[in-house]
């Protein structure tokens, strides 16, 4: 087992792991920008070591500042959380190469999985199915227009090497398709650095579900049920609930064994999060593949009794996972509380918190780096806390949540926390009658 780890990242996952491996009896090592000094990863790790200015690139993407800062401390092993360098092939292979462990899958894989045109056609050749669309990234605007004309009407444009909505755009008509091509690429390019494209069929009024897979040295892969992840704002998840309202028995268990079809035909490693949208008619579509913990795992672990980022050291180790996911039990929702101005189009709103309270009480989980009169920067996500409420059944859970919001106090700053309760108070929502669109149509002026 390693003796000392190195959060490679920030705020409350950075956090969120430190926590496991104290409980793992595993040394840690937090690293942390100018304007992080206070954060309380800093303050909980066992050292702390200041990589750079408050700019990411100058710290958190600086990679050669990161392994320095392993190899003075003896780290043996870095975890890198999600975002930032969590899916950079780069950082795996020199890890490696520097003799420390990389807590994730392989650079070989990070490249296969993370090029999502690559992971389609992956995918497809072991009949996991997959949105129609172009076999690999397309080169010009004419091949858009011709695999368009083939597929048929909405089709959307995507980054091969993107996430989190950059580089993403939905084409309507072939009068569309030129412009969008154009900046599609541009802000992939900005984004990831790669401009590459490419182009599927847009399922409309689709529900975005994933599976929780995890895979060790042995060639074992294991599902950890789904989540449905369905209420977006400009393809940003913001809430999260396991198990999905609106599948059946059947779709779950052909969803399941799909991922977990496609991990193994690529021998993974770790966590991993395989995603699809399902359609009306219980028709599910391979979309993606991240290869790391998801921001939303908390879900998959309040329904499942289990702790992910403990798995994925252990299998980093060399371990066999031995603890074999059951029948998940209850209802569980994640609310990510960022700090944005819900009334002003979710406006940015960082600064100083004057005042702050959790909520509590059984089945409530609170992930966050923040604290009273803490100040949070400009520079980074906005994310600040996620809740986590598990309840027997979806009606309970949701009525839980209610009451976690109305225990829930942050002054000095905007939060979204006024948005989550209009959402769990929406009828549409607790019948579960909606779809991706569902923040656009009810939300958004």
């Amino acid at each position: 087992m390693f003796k000392k780890i190195l959060i490679a990242n920030r705020g409350e996952i950075a956090l969120r792991i430190i926590r496991t491996c104290k409980e793992m009896g595993i040394a840690t090592v937090a690293v942390y920008s100018e304007s992080d000094k206070d954060s309380l990863h800093v303050v909980f790790a066992d050292e702390a070591v200041c990589i750079g200015p408050s700019l990411s690139k100058d710290s958190y993407l600086k990679i050669p500042s990161i392994i320095s800062a392993a190899q003075v401390t003896g780290a043996d092993a870095i975890h890198p959380g999600y975002g930032f360098l969590a899916e950079n092939s780069e950082f795996s292979e020199i890890c490696a190469e520097s003799n420390i462990k990389f807590i994730g899958p392989s650079p070989d894989m990070i490249d296969k999985m993370g090029d999502k045109a690559f992971a389609k056609s992956t995918m497809r050749k072991v009949g996991v199915p997959v949105v129609p669309g172009s076999d690999g990234a397309i080169t010009s605007i004419q091949e858009a227009k011709d695999i368009a004309s083939e597929i048929g009407y909405p089709v959307m444009l995507k980054a091969s090497a993107g996430g989190g909505g950059k580089g993403m755009r939905i084409v309507w008509n072939e009068d569309e398709i030129a412009n969008a091509y154009q900046t599609a690429s541009n802000e992939a390019e900005v984004s990831f650095n790669n401009g590459e494209l490419y182009l599927e069929k847009f399922i409309e009024h689709p529900h975005h579900v994933e599976i929780q897979i995890m895979g060790d040295q042995f060639g074992n892969v294991y599902h950890y049920s789904e989540r449905d992840c369905t209420i977006q704002r400009r393809h940003q998840k913001l809430i999260e609930e396991s198990p999905s309202p609106i599948i059946t028995e059947e779709t779950r268990s052909k969803m399941a064994e799909a991922a977990i079809l496609g991990a193994k035909s690529v021998n993974y490693e770790g966590a991993g999060t395989v995603e699809f949208l399902v359609d009306k008619h219980q028709k599910f579509y391979f979309i993606e593949m991240n290869t790391r913990i998801q921001v939303e795992h908390p879900v998959t672990e309040m329904v499942n009794n289990i702790d992910l980022v403990k798995q994925q050291i252990l299998v980093a180790a060399g371990e066999k996972i031995t603890e074999i996911p059951g029948k998940p039990v209850g209802h569980c929702f994640e609310f990510r509380i960022n700090a944005e101005d819900p009334d002003n189009n979710f406006r940015p709103s960082p600064g100083k918190i004057d005042y702050l309270h959790f909520p509590g009480g059984f089945g409530v989980r609170i992930d966050s780096h923040i604290y009273n009169q803490y100040t949070i920067p400009p520079y980074y996500d906005s994310l600040v806390a996620k809740l986590i409420v598990w309840g027997m059944y979806r009606e309970h859970a949701i009525k839980r949540a209610i009451r976690a919001f109305e225990e829930f106090a942050i002054e000095g700053i905007k939060t979204t926390i006024p948005f989550h309760i209009d959402v769990l108070e929406n009828e549409k929502f607790r019948e579960a009658d909606y779809d991706t669109s569902f923040i656009d149509k009810y939300f958004l002026k």
